[in-house]
């Protein structure tokens, strides 16, 4: 099961590599909205530094939502979802590699570039490392959760709207928790509360979601 996963998670990122604009147009619209901000909301770097933590984890947001409704709808459109449904493999553990090698070509490269752009809005880089590793599980797990509102969605005409309906309520405790991280390591207090509950979001999506996400599925495919 293990090298079955390894080696569909270098598919699907071999696949991602040939598409580019998978990889980069996420994070080109994560720096063209950073951008923006400071055109909004004018030069003053202390205002900026003070609102930086909800904006990038809002963009970040914004991101995954994009990301969330492409992430079955090529699959369904060709027919390789349902032959997925149809294998000897379960469903729930079919869908993994698609989800990490999505993450690793968003997610994780947005986390890695992550410093530069809080140096944008006037984030000091001290705290570099709270903002990383806060984005490494804040984007792991919207995804996860962004994962079950696709496979519910995948089968909708348009289903981009309803989508965003059933995921951006989920999305906001995450948004609250990495916030707070941000804002503690700015502050100089201790963002290890909120870390651990990012960790924890992390461990239950693992859990929890691929089994909602094959129900999902199911239930788009008619199966």
């Amino acid at each position: 099961m293990a090298h079955y996963c390894i080696r569909q998670t270098g598919r699907h990122l071999l696949l991602l590599v040939r598409s580019p604009g998978e990889i980069v147009n996420p994070l080109l619209f994560f720096l063209l909205v950073i951008i923006l901000f400071p055109l909004g909301l004018g030069p003053d770097p202390e205002m900026l530094s003070a609102l930086a933590p909800g904006i990038v984890w809002v963009v970040a947001l914004l991101v995954n939502v994009m990301l969330c409704m492409r992430l079955f709808a090529d699959d369904f459109a060709d027919g390789s979802l349902e032959q997925l449904a149809m294998a000897n493999i379960p469903l729930a553990v079919a869908v993994l590699p698609q989800l990490l090698a999505s993450w690793l070509a968003s997610g994780f490269l947005l986390s890695l570039v992550s410093p530069l752009f809080g140096l944008m809005l006037g984030l000091p880089l001290s705290v570099a490392p709270i903002l990383m590793a806060s984005l490494l599980m804040g984007t792991l797990i919207m995804l996860l959760l962004g994962a079950v509102g696709a496979a519910l969605t995948v089968g909708i005409q348009r289903g981009g709207m309803l989508l965003s309906l059933l995921i951006l309520p989920l999305y906001v405790p995450v948004l609250i928790v990495g916030t707070r991280s941000l804002t503690e390591a700015v502050g100089g207090g201790d963002p290890a509360v909120a870390l651990a509950l990012l960790g924890a979001g992390v461990t239950g999506g693992l859990v929890l979601s691929p089994v909602a996400i094959a129900a999902g599925l199911r239930v788009s495919l008619e199966l």
